[in-house]
């Protein structure tokens, strides 16, 4: 019963991620950790961004912030700037916000009331100055800033295919993670339900005691062999579908140090930009939009450029798996599921699915059923959190120019938990006490950045005389800090120029 040897099904950033977690975790405990990589299925590779928690994921496994930067394309990424996701009638052609990754109101108490009494201005630039520093398309430290370390906070965007191969080489040199190329045929079963062994093209039939499956939407352990349900979560999150480009750029060519997140009328288009090339991606709903339109869609964004290039549709099926961790074996990366690519959800999943699988790995089968209770509940509640904050960007946008904005409105397509936040909301400014799990995958500071850049008003708590004089030298204090910043931080392509010439400092 005791767990030797463990195989992953699927490179990619999932299966990779899952490699490093795992391998470095069980590092001398005489556990042999394979990845199975098909040779012949290419990755999706198209999540290109990610949230801050990865810097610490990728200290932990020892890669240094330059190597990674010099070899993956990497830019730097500080916000999520989301344009015309209000009415253009009402807030201008040109109206956006900023979700900023720097926590608002660093210099003192809470600056929301004060905005709350002239909500025109932008909430994110009154109650950060990282607002000031990605408009200017600023890097967010220096070259003699140390690796990992910030002066302001910041991810990362990267070709997800180089990042694959980095993680990679880091997971079998330092590791020593097996690395077998070859299909899975057919999977077999004990009697009890579990999986036995897998039977590949190339190797025939190879037995292990615990499976990660990072096989993608096919999921072909945990929901072709295990049969484990879909939870379809389309009726609440309406986008289902992708047209990808990658666009070349100039090697002189600003490099905004942010996510572009631009709403049309039946979804919204990202737009990344990497050191030598922008990925661009047109989400929408199939219900809302045929394939033929979105194309013509985003050929307008690209000027009428789209045919020079190389473009794909990709369907995404919208919700999760039942059960993540089934029998003795655990889903991780799109074989978990898949909602969609607002606020860089996918990798980050993953990274933390990852990790909680890793600090809490059975050493003996008879552990499975109560760690796999723990688990699947676990990510079941980070699931429906981040349903909630994908579908909150929707359903408070006044738009009112297609049905697709409209039906995000309806009542019975917002989750019951998101219902409940809102309705609070309406009468008390939000507060981290009103998210009391450990496991929420976004804090208070990110539900501000949203619900004010999309003008939902919270309640409007009436300041006093001294309270009202406190927060306005706050914003004075978050202002000069803005001048400072723009004053000394390089441009953006500046500083990652100067990366892939001198590197940063270790720390």
């Amino acid at each position: 019963m005791k767990i030797q040897s463990v195989a992953i099904v699927g490179g990619g950033t999932a299966g990779w991620l899952a490699a490093n977690h795992l391998a470095k975790a069980l590092f001398n405990q005489n556990i042999t950790i394979t990845l199975i990589e098909s040779p012949d299925i290419p990755t999706i590779g198209v999540g290109e961004g990610t949230v801050p928690t990865i810097r610490k994921t990728l200290q932990s496994f020892g890669i240094s912030e330059t190597e990674f930067i010099t070899r993956c394309d990497v830019t730097f990424k500080q916000s999520i700037k989301f344009q015309n996701w209000l009415d253009s009638h009402r807030h201008g052609r040109d109206n956006f916000y900023h979700h900023l990754f720097d926590p608002p109101s660093p210099m003192g108490d809470d600056l929301s009331s004060l905005w709350l009494q002239n909500p025109s201005d932008a909430y994110s630039q009154l109650v950060s100055s990282q607002f000031d520093v990605c408009e200017a398309n600023l890097a967010p430290k220096l070259i003699t800033t140390p690796e990992y370390q910030a002066v302001q906070g910041y991810a990362y965007h990267l070709n997800a295919a180089k990042f694959a191969l980095l993680l990679a080489e880091n997971a079998k040199q330092k590791f020593a993670v097996n690395h077998v190329k070859a299909n899975v045929i057919d999977t077999r079963l004990h009697l009890d339900g579990s999986i036995a062994s897998l039977v590949l093209d190339k190797c025939g039939e190879q037995e292990f005691d615990f499976y990660i499956d990072c096989s993608g939407f096919d999921s072909i352990l945990l929901a072709k062999a295990l049969k484990v349900p879909f939870v379809d979560k389309s009726q609440e999150l309406f986008v289902n579908k992708a047209v990808v480009v990658q666009v070349p750029t100039e090697p002189d060519a600003i490099i905004p140090p942010y996510t572009k997140a631009t709403a049309h009328q039946a979804g919204w288009i990202w737009d990344i930009a990497l050191s030598n090339r922008r990925g661009v991606g047109l989400v929408y709903s199939s219900a809302h939009l045929d394939d033929e339109q979105a194309e013509q869609k985003l050929n307008r964004y690209l000027s009428g450029q789209l045919d020079q290039y190389s473009y794909r549709t990709i369907p995404m099926k919208v919700g999760y798996r039942k059960q993540f961790w089934a029998k003795n074996c655990v889903a991780l990366g799109l074989a978990q599921g898949f909602l969609e690519p607002i606020e860089a959800t996918s990798i980050m999943l993953t990274d933390f699915a990852a990790g909680y699988l890793a600090s809490r790995f059975p050493s003996d089968c008879r552990q499975c059923e109560s760690l796999s209770e723990r688990f699947n509940q676990t990510m079941s509640y980070a699931w429906e959190r981040v349903v909630e904050f994908a579908k909150m960007h929707y359903c408070l946008s006044d738009r009112n120019d297609s049905d697709f904005w409209i039906d995000n409105r309806d009542p019975q397509t917002i989750p019951a938990g998101l219902s409940n936040k809102l309705a609070l909301w309406q009468e008390y400014v939000p507060l981290s006490e009103d998210l009391f799990s450990k496991f929420e995958v976004f804090n208070v500071e990110n539900y501000l950045y949203v619900l004010y850049g999309m003008k939902f008003l919270t309640y409007k708590k009436t300041m006093s005389e001294s309270s009202l004089v406190l927060a306005k030298q706050h914003a004075a204090r978050i202002r000069r800090h803005s001048e400072q910043l723009c004053q000394h931080l390089p441009a953006h392509r500046e500083l990652l120029s100067k990366i892939h010439q001198y590197g940063l400092q270790k720390i």
